[in-house]
């Protein structure tokens, strides 16, 4: 089995980084010495199966769980251990597995729950340019959040954290519970958000939809990372998918 090294030096064009992550639940070890990073308008891929470690470290990075040792860096400043509020206000979006769209509010109001003024090196979003990107929201301005299918949720989830103006976001699971069609839908999405320049990191286990939008992927088994690398270095290494990625 081949593993590429685990980045070692931030690049220049470095957004995100972490290094030597570990978090507990009680007495448990969740995250062990957890490493990787996300330049600017690439899309990373974590990827592991169910209980590796994936949303933890994400949470981790947005502040919704202390660690308890280790750093996390956004755009060069340390973030590590913010609150979640402050750690938005500098430019970095979190979308959650269970969406959490507020139900009562139309696609509109949702919106603007998550407007922030723009920013220095992010793309400027706007309603209108987000309705260009979610053209299945286009139609349903005025329809509540919980007459929605769950699709449809999570583009408005995403569409509200774009409202923040961000540099980079974090996606917990994207494709989870969606049709394959909304699925092909949510891949081209996650493209154009890196052909704006966007950086993103995803938690991920399907590899086929990670394969669509991912330039690099990092696996976890167990909170540690295992293999890091290119999408095309792990399509061409069945023993380390066999390893760490099938049920």
């Amino acid at each position: 089995m081949t593993r590429e090294p685990l980045l070692t030096t931030a690049s220049r064009d470095t957004v995100l980084r972490v290094d030597g992550l570990h978090s507990y639940y009680g007495r448990a070890h969740i995250l062990a010495d957890v490493a990787l990073e996300a330049r600017a308008g690439e899309v990373v891929a974590l990827m592991g199966r169910n209980g590796a470690g994936k949303s933890t470290t994400l949470k981790c990075i947005m502040g919704l769980v202390r660690p308890a040792r280790g750093h996390v860096a956004f755009l060069g400043e340390d973030i590590t251990g913010r609150d979640p509020y402050r750690i938005s206000r500098l430019g970095l979006a979190y979308v959650p597995e269970d969406r959490r769209i507020f139900t009562e509010l139309t696609v509109m109001e949702n919106l603007e729950v998550g407007r922030q003024p723009p920013r220095p090196g992010a793309p400027r979003w706007t309603p209108e340019r987000l309705f260009a990107l979610f053209p299945n929201l286009a139609g349903m301005r005025n329809r509540p959040g919980g007459r929605m299918s769950g699709g449809e949720q999570q583009m408005l989830t995403i569409a509200r954290s774009l409202m923040g103006n961000p540099s980079a976001v974090l996606l917990d699971e994207p494709s989870e519970g969606l049709a394959p069609l909304i699925v092909e839908q949510m891949a081209a999405t996650i493209r154009e958000l890196k052909a704006e320049g966007l950086t993103v990191l995803l938690s991920e286990q399907n590899l086929h939809f990670a394969a669509l939008v991912a330039d690099r992927a990092c696996i976890i088994e167990k909170g540690r990372i295992r293999w890091h690398g290119t999408m095309a270095g792990l399509a061409a290494d069945a023993e380390v998918r066999t390893a760490y990625l099938t049920v």
